[in-house]
């Protein structure tokens, strides 16, 4: 629908110059003499933003402005002011009006900033739509696509049972904030919820940090500690990366999930622990256990129940629900009254693939609230990856038809982009490519051969 816009103006002449500038430029226009004819207009309603003068018999343009940004505060008013009038457009400001336009009127200015208002009044609209249609599965998880809805209708259902958890998905989907939801969600939310990285703990010390040691076991060991297991007791522990865990502590934690009992480092008793396990990875641990790199033991024990987080790129308009409130997040904190995106602004973010996910759209908005200038963010203020990703890369157009490469050549570029965007995760990859991961595997190792038979044909006959 057209932006309808309502003229308040005691000049015929210029009412009717005005309106047919805006009607030329694809606008509706409505239109009053007066601020009481304004009032009028107004309560019909199917106004979108207002100009009006601000020399008027009876009502001038101030009064007018106070009255209809308490009456209709979403409609933003445009004073028109004499040349140079600066107390005016101060007051004019003052009043609530959203911005001024000196007389005489410059057209094309004039058409800038209705251009403007009605932008700003739309954003508005739509974050307050969002808003009421925004729900939060669980936690501070914010979406409503079906395939997050669906994940965490999962999470719904054992939140209080006591059996693991692994959450899968790539690095940045939110497996952390997803383990969290689970603790508050669980009978156990009054308990502490420990979370412990194993790709970021050293494996001389991951031991010691997993079950606790006593002292003297080592060097630096001056008193005794209680691991993570025990002082999860009553709680939760998050174990995330375990993908990571070195062989050697695998069958140590088998063994605690197990008997539910620890031994720390240096003593040679077992000291039960009551704590929920939540694992998390962005590997395939499927493809870890076949490469002799983690336990299927292990593997059973952590996955009674899998809950996989979709990406970024899989949840459609999840990334401007996401960006909108990573906005909201990083203006108050810049204190910045940014209060949205531009169309062009928001078409980017949904093309682009995100493969750092939810966390690289955080820091994205981030740096564009920092950059802003206006009250919005331009396409200007998003890295230059994201101003330059073009979906249509994946099939680049050739000059001449000896130039196109074949179907397999297609799909095996392809294959290769999804599961380097993936992270190398072949179960994530096979979701993306709609194929499952033995058909996947069985693709790569074609493609192996073929590279192998390849260097073979190309090699010198005496190589």
């Amino acid at each position: 629908m057209r932006a309808r816009i309502l003229f308040v103006e005691d000049d015929a002449g210029l009412r009717r110059l005005l309106a047919e500038t805006m009607v030329a430029r694809g606008y509706e226009v409505a239109s009053a003499g007066n601020g009481e004819e304004a009032l009028t207009r107004l309560e019909m309603g199917d106004v979108d933003v207002m100009v009006t003068d601000f020399h008027m018999p009876g009502m001038d343009g101030l009064a007018l402005c106070r009255r209809v940004t308490e009456a209709w505060p979403d409609i933003p008013v445009i004073v028109l002011t004499a040349f140079g009038s600066l107390e005016t457009a101060v007051g004019a400001i003052r009043s609530g009006a959203y911005d001024f336009v000196t007389k005489p009127v410059e057209l094309d200015a004039l058409a800038l900033s209705v251009s403007r208002a009605v932008e700003r009044r739309g954003l508005k609209e739509e974050v307050r739509r969002l808003r009421a249609q925004v729900s939060l599965p669980a936690g501070d998880v914010i979406g409503e696509s079906p395939i997050l809805r669906k994940a965490y209708a999962v999470l719904e259902r054992v939140a209080d049972a006591e059996v693991p958890v692994l959450v899968l998905g790539e690095t940045g989907t939110g497996k952390e904030l997803a383990a969290r939801a689970l603790h508050d969600r669980s009978r156990r939310r009054n308990g502490p919820f420990l979370a412990v990285n194993a790709a970021a703990v050293p494996e001389t010390l991951l031991e010691s940090e997993l079950f606790g040691h006593t002292r003297g076991a080592f060097t630096g060991a001056q008193s005794a500690r209680k691991g993570l297991f025990q002082r999860a007791t009553g709680g939760t522990l998050f174990l995330d990366e375990v993908g990571e865990l070195p062989l050697a502590t695998q069958p140590k934690l088998l063994r605690a999930l197990q008997e539910k009992k620890v031994r720390p480092v240096g003593s040679d008793e077992e000291v039960a622990f009551d704590a929920r396990i939540v694992a998390a990875t962005h590997r395939d641990l499927q493809a870890l256990v076949e490469q002799g790199r983690f336990r299927p033991d292990l593997l059973y024990r952590l996955d009674v129940v899998s809950i996989e987080l979709p990406p970024l790129r899989a949840r459609g308009n999840d990334v401007l629900l996401l960006a909108r409130e990573f906005l909201r997040r990083a203006a108050a904190s810049a204190r910045k009254p940014v209060l949205g995106l531009s169309p062009e602004a928001a078409r980017k973010l949904l093309d682009y693939a995100w493969p750092g996910n939810v966390r690289e759209l955080q820091n994205c908005l981030e740096r564009a609230v920092a950059l802003a200038r206006y009250d919005i963010v331009t396409v200007e203020e998003l890295p230059k990856r994201i101003q330059e990703f073009d979906p249509r890369t994946a099939l680049p157009e050739a000059a001449e038809p000896s130039t196109f490469a074949t179907l397999d050549e297609v799909e095996r570029r392809y294959i290769e982009r999804v599961l380097e965007a993936s992270g190398g995760n072949q179960s994530s990859a096979a979701r993306v490519l709609g194929i499952d991961r033995k058909t996947l595997h069985r693709k790569l190792a074609g493609f192996a051969d073929e590279s192998i038979a390849n260097e073979t044909l190309e090699k010198p006959p005496n190589a």
